[in-house]
């Protein structure tokens, strides 16, 4: 298709709106404009709930000012068209959606170290870099999420936002790079570089917490001792790598406590993979005293972290980290590659896969436990 806009048209397609505050998902037609200077329009053919578009629905008091919305951050599809100036994606290619972008310029993306590049921020206004939604629907310009908006059969992201992948890829298998697998993934290898022979604890054994279980296991920990207060996610957490599986709800002791009797003197790595504040003290307190490295990959936003300073005195490490450590575009596009030449195993995570129109169907497997990713397909 032509690059030129005045020669780029609407389309019209289906997408899932969040309409106000603790709503459900309602499938509506929508216009989706066409992208301008550095956008790019794709059309999604995967895409899945994450734990932090649970986290939103489930928070009825949540008083989110971006309403109506169209969420979903995890997702893969081909480029229909491009703006003026797009030289890194065109029409035909397939991509990664990318919540996290990456500029290339500032000063994260210039550092070894880092990832968190500025333009994410771009992400907390819901609008495009002019300041205006590509979204229409039913007359009311409709907000953007996460620099995405997977859950639209058609969305509109930056540029840095998208990556180009193998056109053999299976854009049901790979869209799983686009969040939850790199996250814990490269929580594990990025952030914690856990060590061969090493001790780990995972909390929280969602798509997330899994994944993170699946880089221990490729670092070469010696022992991975899930957590988790539901029993059914057990199975799944062992298939994956965990060499056991502790609810914290059979024992009287501080779960803490209990990986220390378990270990001796507590795990060289645990990973906080749920997002509550009370997990990520009692991660931090379960880690080995002098060398003990804590990594917090669940969503903790909008509360005070509450813990004891005298876990730092003797060496214990406390970290955050965001989208495993990788870079956006350079890191979605090498797990890909990774996939392809099967060094990892994505299919693993996948449980269920539903039409797109049944989201909310899948809202509801994913509050069982029994389901770890819900691939929507349009």
């Amino acid at each position: 298709m032509s690059t030129d806009p005045d020669k780029q048209l609407v389309i019209r397609c289906r997408a899932a709106i969040v309409w106000k505050p603790g709503g459900s998902f309602s499938i509506e037609e929508v216009e989706v404009a066409p992208p301008k200077a550095k956008e790019v329009r794709i059309k999604i053919v995967a895409t899945a709930l994450c734990g932090t578009e649970m986290k939103m629905l489930k928070n009825k008091n949540l008083q989110h000012q971006h309403y109506p919305i169209i969420m979903g951050h995890e997702g893969a599809g081909i480029v229909e068209s491009v703006g003026e100036g797009v030289s890194t994606v065109k029409a035909g290619d397939k991509v990664i959606a990318l919540f996290l972008p990456q500029c290339g310029e500032c000063t994260s993306c210039l550092n070894s170290a880092g990832n968190f590049c500025i333009k994410f921020k771009q992400g907390e206004t819901h609008l495009m870099s002019d300041g205006t939604s590509r979204f229409t629907c039913k007359g009311k310009p409709v907000y953007h999420f996460g620099n995405t908006s997977t859950f639209s059969e058609y969305t509109v992201m930056n540029e840095i936002s998208v990556t180009k992948i193998d056109a053999a890829a299976p854009l049901e298998k790979v869209f799983l790079v686009s969040c939850g697998f790199s996250t814990g993934y490269g929580g594990a290898i990025n952030t914690a570089k856990v060590t061969p022979g090493s001790t780990c604890a995972v909390f929280g054994l969602g798509g997330v917490g899994l994944s993170v279980i699946m880089g221990c296991k490729a670092a070469g920990a010696a022992r991975i001792i899930a957590v988790d207060i539901n029993k059914d996610k057990f199975e799944k957490a062992k298939e994956v790598g965990a060499t056991e599986c502790i609810n914290p709800q059979d024992y009287e002791k501080p779960i803490q406590e209990v990986l220390f009797d378990l270990t001796g003197d507590g795990v060289d790595f645990s990973f906080e993979v749920i997002g509550n504040p009370e997990t990520v003290a009692a991660a931090l307190a379960s880690c080995h005293e002098s060398h003990g490295v804590c990594v917090i990959i669940g969503l903790v936003t909008g509360v005070q972290l509450n813990i004891s300073g005298h876990l730092f005195f003797s060496g214990r490490t406390l970290k955050g980290s965001v989208y495993g450590g990788w870079k956006g575009r350079d890191g979605a596009s090498k797990l890909v590659s990774d996939y392809m030449a099967k060094k990892i195993n994505l299919d693993a995570l996948i449980t269920h896969t539903l039409n797109f129109d049944k989201i909310n169907e899948a809202v509801e497997l994913m509050k069982t436990g029994k389901c770890v990713r819900c691939v929507l397909l349009f």
